[in-house]
């Protein structure tokens, strides 16, 4: 089989007998170049099956016009939301964007960062695995001058850019709902310490059951890895408390469904006997019976803002000014902790 060799802009410029420069600027869209002209050569290159070498360019330039993209898990609407964002800003400044999930693990993690480094992306942004609890990957791209923005799970330890959600305030507001509902003895299913988004929503949580004139009991707070198999775990936990709690305020959507199917199974009734609330406003939490109570966060947004942030500092804008910026959130009121007939069903 003949194989035929890669069109140059050499063979576009021969058979419109130009010259090769003139063929390479109205590639690269020079405006030195007529429409008209531009147009003929972009349809002849099109006609010779023309690629633009893209590496040769990326070594001229140093730039490869691809951003690096790790998140815990793509399959949570969350992270999907934030990927949406950061692609629909990338495309418009002509990035591509890889994207990579780490399965909340720290090796793969670290190996995904280090292909990424070794890929020459252009920058990298990037949420946390609930193992990760060393950094020395992550420290590779800000020693060596390689824009890093983190999301949601951030470090504190790394100077960069940084969007989270109010996660303090939207545990505050779910705990103080379920106060408002009439609930006396409300636990909390967390996730692990190590990661501050977990550590800010139980500070959200003991804060609105002090402000309420609650005592804080250790025996109503749970630290997992937020699984299915977890929510159901720590729900069958605190039922054999001698004293069960009376309301569960779960740090994710995946948790509170967990429990409230435990729930279901034994007989238990939601939120008449137990109420809910969970966290991230996951799809499923409007469409299962009982529909979930919980935390909206705004993750499209969130991505947006990361790459705007990144493609700053891609191009020298604010290189060394780093912020951390704090979205709002909203607790969202459905069946699973609605008690009173009168209860609105959205708190900003």
């Amino acid at each position: 089989m003949k194989h035929h060799s890669e069109t140059t802009i050499h063979d576009i410029a021969k058979k419109l007998n130009i010259s090769a420069s003139t063929v390479s600027r109205a590639l690269n869209n020079n405006p030195l170049i007529s429409r008209k002209t531009s147009e003929l050569i972009k349809k002849t290159a099109a006609e010779m099956g023309y690629r633009p070498n893209v590496l040769a360019a990326n070594l001229r330039t140093k730039k490869t016009k691809t951003i690096g993209v790790i998140v815990p898990l793509i399959n949570r609407h969350f992270f999907s939301s934030v990927i949406s964002g950061i692609e629909d800003i990338a495309y418009q400044s002509g990035f591509t964007v890889t994207i990579s999930q780490s399965n909340d693990l720290l090796e793969k993690e670290s190996y995904i960062a280090h292909a990424l480094f070794a890929n020459r992306v252009d920058g990298l942004i990037i949420s946390i695995g609930m193992e990760t609890k060393e950094y020395s990957h992550l420290q590779l791209f800000s020693e060596r001058g390689i824009p890093l923005v983190f999301f949601d799970r951030v470090v504190d330890e790394i100077e960069a850019n940084k969007i989270v959600v109010d996660d303090f305030g939207g545990a505050f507001k779910a705990t103080k709902h379920l106060v408002g509902q009439g609930c006396k003895r409300i636990a909390h299913i967390g996730g692990p310490l190590n990661l501050n988004i977990y550590r800010n929503r139980l500070g959200g949580y003991k804060a609105a059951l002090e402000e309420s004139g609650f005592e804080i009991d250790n025996s109503l707070v749970l630290q997992t890895s937020l699984t299915r198999e977890d929510g159901a775990n720590s729900a069958k936990q605190l039922l054999q408390l001698p004293d069960a709690p009376d309301a569960i305020f779960c740090a994710n959507d995946t948790t509170a469904l967990s429990a409230i199917t435990h729930f279901k199974d034994i007989g238990k009734k939601v939120p008449e006997e137990i109420a809910i609330v969970g966290f991230s406003n996951e799809p499923f939490s409007e469409v299962v019976t009982p529909s979930i109570s919980t935390i909206k966060q705004p993750g499209f947004q969130m991505g947006q803002k990361a790459a705007e942030l990144l493609l700053n500092q891609i191009n020298g804008f604010n290189a060394k000014q780093f912020e951390t910026f704090v979205m709002p959130t909203e607790l969202v009121v459905r069946e699973s902790s609605r008690k009173l007939k009168d209860c609105p069903e959205a708190v900003n």
